[in-house]
Formats: structure tokens, C-alpha cells, sequence
């Protein structure tokens, strides 16, 4: 039994007749005889009797009509809840983000929902830094996930998830300010293929992006640490022993005001990450889903006119 067939049930106890009903429902006549045959087989009791020309209940089926009423009645009340909840404008939205994006994006975007006075979504902010494949699996536990994936590489399954695209973001070489090739523009992966690197671990955009500087250069990569933190990242390198790979917008954050690094992007190699908002489909639904995604969009914006500005 299902709402609809107790639907039609109800309607035959109050007009009398297939036709009636057929016609208040705006469906055909054989389609309600059909719903009622599979109710009557599902009860095992019959629930319709002849009186002349109409189709009258029986006494099971008025006790069956007056029941289904009450679950007609709570599934048009759930329909509205969850068309509410759709709607409404100040819901809790979660959000997952890895380690750089979360530390670029996640104060920006509380001050702007925050500047709703109190009449927009609450964010609920928390750090998952994971390998790219991981990223849809997150969704799952989270409204809105900030993800990475390099550019090169398979897309995100979008029969799973739903995919908001927030930026294209290059990596590039972090060295000392003072370090011999400082004073370039651009590197190649000639220039750099044979300096001690600080990397990710495997599986993350900087090992990819190292991995292909030593396939373009034809040289083993000498990597000396394996770190994902870029705020150690940038430690290490300013120590002078090692480069490292950080992100060219999001990587700011991780820099702070320290003038003892200096990025140079990488000539002749794809080294961008496609940075994206990822969510199940039925999460955009949701009106407070789709502003925090709005307010994300914005905020990253700003902060790729912030960089570009400072590096001119």
C-alpha cells in the first residue's frame, strides 16, 4: 500500500464513484480501478462493493479511508517541513575544507554570513585534508565539501556528487629570498629538477606537481621531507635547506608577512588545481546551501584580486 492508492481510497468514499474520482485526480478511470485492485490485494479484504451504478466502500475499506486519511494528512505536513527547510535562509550548513583553503576562506566567508545580522546560514566549519579520491566520500558526512584535484586529472564523478567549481589555482616554486634563482621570473623544471624539495605525502597536488618536474627533467626528485602543512612548508624553506611547492592564492595564508620567501611560478608544466565546492545533489536544494556556496565563490574571488594585485 502506498499514499496514493489510500489517496484514491479516500476520494471513492467521498464522490461515489471511479469516474469521479478519476476526474478530480486528473487521471484516467482504468488507473484508479488498478490502484484500488492493488490495495484490495494488498489488505486482503475487500474494500469496494457495488450499490447500483457506484462503487461504494465497504465497512473495511471506510476503516481503511479514515486511516489513510491521517497518513495523507502527515505526508502534506512532512512535504511542507522539508519545503520549508528547503526555503529557509538561516539553516546550519556544514562544511568540510582542506588544510589551505579552510585557513584562506573560512574567516572571510564567517564575516560575510556573519554581516546578515543574524538572518543568513550558520557555517559549521571543519578541516578533512584528504587524498583527491576521497573528496565525494565526504560528502556524506557534510553539506558543502572544499576539495582539490589537479587539473590533469579525472574529473570528479558527477553522477555522485554535485560540482561548483571555485578556482583553477597554479603551484609554484617557494624558495629562499635569497636563493640563487630568486631573481628569475619563471623557473623550468630544468632549474629546479635537482634541489632538496619539502613535498607532500603521496597522493596530494605538491607530489604531483614534483613528480612531474622530475619526469619533464628526467631526474629522480631529491625530497627531503614529506610535510602538508604549508605553514611548516614555508618554515623549512625560509631555513634555506629545501624548495617546496605552495599554492599561488590559498598559500598566502600560510606565508603570513614573512618577505624571506619568494614564489616563482613554473614554465612549461601543468601545475594547476581545480579548487571546488562538491555536494550531493539534493544539498543545493537547500536555499542556506546555496548562499554559503554564493559567499564562498565570492570570497575566493577576492582573494585571487588580492594576490594578483600584490604580485602585480
Amino acid at each position: 500500500m502506498d499514499v496514493h492508492q489510500l489517496k484514491i481510497l479516500r476520494e471513492l468514499g467521498e464522490l461515489g464513484s471511479v469516474k469521479a474520482v478519476a476526474d478530480n485526480l486528473l487521471v484516467t478511470p482504468s488507473a484508479v480501478s488498478q490502484h484500488l485492485a492493488q490495495l484490495q490485494r494488498g489488505v486482503g479484504v475487500p474494500l469496494t462493493r457495488k450499490e447500483g451504478r457506484n462503487l461504494v466502500l465497504t465497512e473495511a475499506g471506510e476503516v481503511l479511508a479514515e486511516a489513510g486519511a491521517g497518513v495523507v494528512a502527515a505526508m502534506a505536513r512532512a512535504h511542507a517541513a522539508i519545503d520549508a527547510f528547503h526555503r529557509a535562509a538561516d539553516g546550519q550548513v556544514s562544511v568540510s575544507g582542506f588544510h589551505s583553503a579552510g585557513q584562506a576562506l573560512f574567516a572571510p566567508l564567517a564575516r560575510r554570513l556573519g554581516a546578515d545580522d543574524g538572518g543568513g546560514p550558520i557555517a559549521k566549519f571543519t578541516d578533512e585534508d584528504v587524498a583527491q579520491q576521497e573528496f565525494p566520500a565526504l560528502t556524506a558526512r557534510y553539506d558543502l565539501v572544499l576539495a582539490h584535484r589537479m587539473e590533469h586529472s579525472p574529473p570528479w564523478p558527477t553522477g555522485r556528487v554535485a560540482v561548483l567549481e571555485l578556482a583553477r589555482e597554479p603551484l609554484d616554486v617557494a624558495l629562499p629570498a635569497g636563493h640563487r634563482l630568486a631573481p628569475l621570473a619563471e623557473l623550468e623544471a630544468s632549474d629546479v629538477a635537482r634541489e632538496p624539495w619539502v613535498t607532500s605525502r603521496p597522493g596530494y597536488s605538491p607530489d604531483d606537481v614534483l613528480g612531474a618536474i622530475a619526469t619533464v627533467a628526467r631526474t629522480p626528485p631529491r625530497i627531503v621531507h614529506r610535510i602538508n602543512d604549508y605553514s611548516t612548508v614555508a618554515a623549512l624553506v625560509a631555513d634555506g635547506g629545501v624548495l617546496g611547492l605552495l599554492p599561488r592564492y590559498t598559500g598566502r595564508a600560510a606565508l603570513g608577512l614573512r618577505d624571506d620567501i619568494v614564489l616563482r611560478p613554473l614554465r612549461g608544466l601543468r601545475t594547476r588545481r581545480c579548487i571546488d565546492l562538491l555536494a550531493r545533489p539534493e544539498a543545493f536544494e537547500r536555499r542556506s546551501v546555496r548562499i554559503v556556496a554564493d559567499a564562498f565563490r565570492e570570497a575566493m574571488a577576492e582573494l585571487i584580486d588580492a594576490t594578483e594585485e600584490v604580485t602585480g
